[in-house]
């Protein structure tokens, strides 16, 4: 769980911060372009409390964040038991969190779990970050709620259709959307164990 848990909180400070759009403005001759935001007093919904979620949610208290779980009966008794907090329902679990990280696995029953509706529960000026699997938000809802207006940031690593080599792949084109190419497991020592 190392390699994709420090990617998912790489991936959530650049988003947060608004990192990639700062160094790109600086690379085109521009001074401060962006004001991004701070971890520090925000709070972290993390869905999913399985070997990832609970780095993530140790990297939270770190940074100083308040730490909200939703997910099985049995990840929100732990979370209580590591002293983090549970939501009392996903409704609560999205309008509650600052930050949404999601770390679940994919099968019938977390395909698509993520609905627009969820989505458009959040605080405007939240932040969505996606290291497990794209399909566990349902297809098209992403897309959906980004041209509606709503004022989110996302953060993701992982995609439908992989790879992706089109220079127009419509979440590109959005300015609060950080892309990364599905590189949680891309990671040195990760892959000398594995293939050693």
């Amino acid at each position: 769980p190392v390699a994709p848990a420090a990617l998912t909180w790489a991936l959530l400070l650049n988003t947060v911060r608004k990192i990639p759009q700062a160094i790109d403005g600086m690379k085109n001759g521009d001074w401060q372009i962006n004001m991004g935001g701070s971890i520090y007093g925000k709070t972290i919904g993390i869905w999913g409390y399985g070997k990832i979620g609970q780095k993530i949610a140790q990297y939270a208290k770190v940074f100083g964040a308040t730490v909200l779980v939703w997910g099985s009966e049995n990840s929100r008794q732990k979370a209580l038991e590591d002293g983090f907090n549970a939501a009392a329902s996903k409704a609560a679990f999205f309008e509650l969190s600052d930050i949404v990280t999601l770390h679940l696995r994919l099968n019938k029953s977390t395909n698509g779990i993520v609905k627009p509706e969820d989505l458009m529960m959040l605080k405007q000026g939240a932040t969505l970050i996606n290291t497990s699997r794209a399909e566990l938000i349902e297809a098209g809802a992403l897309l959906e709620v980004l041209n509606s207006g709503k004022q989110i940031n996302v953060g993701t690593d992982v995609y439908d259709e992989e790879p992706i080599f089109d220079k127009d792949y419509p979440l590109l084109a959005f300015d609060n959307v950080v892309c990364t190419p599905h590189i949680g497991y891309v990671e040195r020592n990760g892959y000398e164990l594995y293939f050693g």
